[in-house]
């Protein structure tokens, strides 16, 4: 048997390797989820993997809806209009307490007026904050006027203090919110703050006020006696509707046979 020739040489030229270009490269495609592109014109919020603290928010919000409330807390969601809040934050900022320095300040001012033999300084008319500070001057009827906040976490903190304030005919607003309240009286947050006291200039103001407290809150009677939430979700009130309806026209069926339709 004759030998076998060499096999046939490839004529084909070599394909040259194409040199990648530095300013496009080649980045490969992510199949995986996620790695497609985004569609545009859609919310994709719900699909978005929220931080912790703000899925709790959100769960608290919907179980404050579904749990049925009991009064006493759910009075806190019946807050000053904007209007009024206006009103009553432009009042309490002129009677912001004093700062460190502007106290140190004064307090040297007042010896060095007293080693002359000058008079005492007059007494400064500020706010009064902290539960401690504000439930002594309620209980000693000294508070003219209580601003508690309705976001104060936990509720406990001041849940019993409107009760304290109708026993002792003080006449109190809840008010939007504690960082508000804080930065009257230089802090984070404030969970209730009151005036002892106000300038003769302001004497129509308060009176306005403590009007507004009285019959907004202190003596109106659904704070006391109405309780909140048991609202259900959309899925759970459609199904509550159609299950209306089925009795309804099952009613209208059994009238109809007995003849009383």
């Amino acid at each position: 048997m004759a030998p076998k020739k060499g096999g046939k040489k490839n004529d084909k030229p070599k394909a040259t390797k194409s040199q990648a270009d530095p300013l496009f490269p080649a980045r490969t495609r992510a199949t995986g989820i996620g790695g497609a592109i985004r569609p545009q014109g859609r919310d994709l919020s719900r699909f978005v993997k929220w931080p912790k603290y703000i899925r709790i928010q959100r769960q608290r919000a919907v179980l404050y809806q579904r749990l049925k409330v009991p009064p006493s807390i759910n009075q806190f969601t019946k807050v000053i209009t904007k209007n009024e809040a206006m009103t009553v934050y432009t009042l309490l900022n002129k009677y912001r307490p004093e700062t460190k320095e502007a106290r140190k300040q004064r307090i040297q001012e007042s010896a060095a007026a007293a080693a002359e033999g000058k008079g005492a300084s007059k007494k400064i008319v500020q706010l009064t904050y902290g539960l401690k500070e504000v439930t002594s001057a309620i209980e000693e009827k000294e508070a003219e006027i209580v601003f508690i906040a309705c976001d104060v976490d936990p509720i406990e903190l001041v849940m019993w203090m409107p009760a304290l304030c109708r026993k002792m005919s003080v006449p109190f607003m809840i008010v939007k919110d504690k960082a508000r309240l804080g930065a009257l009286v230089h802090t984070k947050t404030a969970a209730v703050v009151a005036l002892t006291r106000v300038g003769a200039e302001d004497a129509g103001q308060l009176n306005i006020l403590k009007d507004l407290a009285m019959e907004k809150f202190n003596n109106n009677p659904d704070l006391i006696k109405k309780w909140g939430g048991g609202i259900m979700g959309l899925k759970t009130q459609a199904k509550l509707d159609k299950r209306a309806k089925a009795m309804a026209v099952e009613e209208a069926k059994k009238l109809a046979s007995l003849g009383r339709a």
